[in-house]
């Protein structure tokens, strides 16, 4: 496209990727950069190549928010064969152990996972991008090199049966950051005394976010165009992805002073944890963390 800055376009907020399964997050997150021209962005909330569904693309200034955005609850449909443990736990590695399954019925099923729901601790698998001495797991992992790991807590707020058939159990995961449900699955399988490993995983739930508001690669590239008009229609502002924040609106001596970065007494009329904060015209600025004296530190700033 001709007169184009080579550098790409500023351009911030946040696009609801619906990631196909197969492509990686880096490279779905590269995609989706090319396509809206973007000086920078970056992913929240990394999926596995073998998994599909909401992975947040955020744009500009938004890839201040992403560590955020990371903290945030996550659901999940996921489908697992028992039967069978893998090398990475899904389907894309090797089977290491078979063992017998048909004995196991729904009631089953559904006690064990009952057992799994509220606070439980994890090993997270060596297939992950946990570094250990400054080296990403799954390289190790690659290597055939396997070390041990710490347990590590998340929550499992409800387990939703959806169906079990020929081995295949079919589940609704809604948990917390950190969690991994590649190891859930196997753990399921392990008290089962059958093993099983996932062979589908589509993330439709991240944080207020449903998939019904996300949009495919496929869709974006039908969208691109010389203006990027139809294309930037598809993003949504940084502030709206952040709902569980408090708003807080500034007047103009204290817009001023939070855009040079200081310090602003709001009062102790704010709730403990981080803040919204929009200047006395009403835009978004950025993110600030209210103290116990009534005065709110910048986080980040928007400006």
């Amino acid at each position: 496209m001709p007169g184009r800055n080579k550098n790409g376009r500023q351009v911030d907020g946040i696009v609801l990727l619906d990631k196909d399964s197969g492509i990686s997050s880096n490279s779905a997150l590269q995609k989706v950069k090319k396509i809206f021209f973007a000086k920078k962005a970056g992913h929240t909330g990394s999926l596995d190549p073998l998994a599909s569904g909401i992975l947040p693309i955020c744009l500009g200034q938004a890839t201040k928010v992403a560590g955020l955005l990371l903290d945030e609850d996550k659901r999940y449909i996921v489908r697992g064969l028992l039967g069978q443990s893998t090398s990475t736990g899904d389907s894309e590695g090797d089977v290491i152990e078979e063992r017998d399954f048909e004995h196991i019925n729904k009631a089953d099923i559904a006690s064990v996972c009952s057992s799994f729901v509220g606070p439980i601790k994890q090993i997270p698998p060596m297939y992950s991008a946990i570094k250990m001495a400054g080296k990403p797991l799954y390289k190790l992992a690659r290597q055939g090199i396997e070390v041990e790991r710490s347990p590590r807590p998340v929550t499992i707020h409800d387990i939703s049966f959806i169906n079990y058939s020929n081995g295949i159990l079919t589940l609704d995961v809604a948990c917390s950051k950190g969690t991994y449900i590649r190891t859930l699955i196997e753990d399921i399988g392990n008290n089962l005394g059958c093993g099983a490993h996932v062979i589908e995983l589509r993330r439709i739930g991240f944080a207020s976010i449903d998939i019904s508001q996300t949009i495919t690669l496929t869709e974006l590239e039908e969208l691109e165009s010389d203006d990027y008009t139809l294309l930037d229609e598809k993003i949504f502002a940084t502030e709206d992805m952040l709902p569980s924040l408090d708003r807080v609106c500034l007047n103009q001596q204290q817009s001023i002073d939070m855009s040079f970065g200081r310090k602003i007494y709001y009062g102790n009329n704010i709730e403990p944890g981080l803040v919204r904060m929009f200047d006395n015209e009403g835009k978004f600025i950025g993110i600030g963390e209210p103290n116990s004296d009534g005065f709110i530190t910048v986080k980040r700033l928007f400006i």
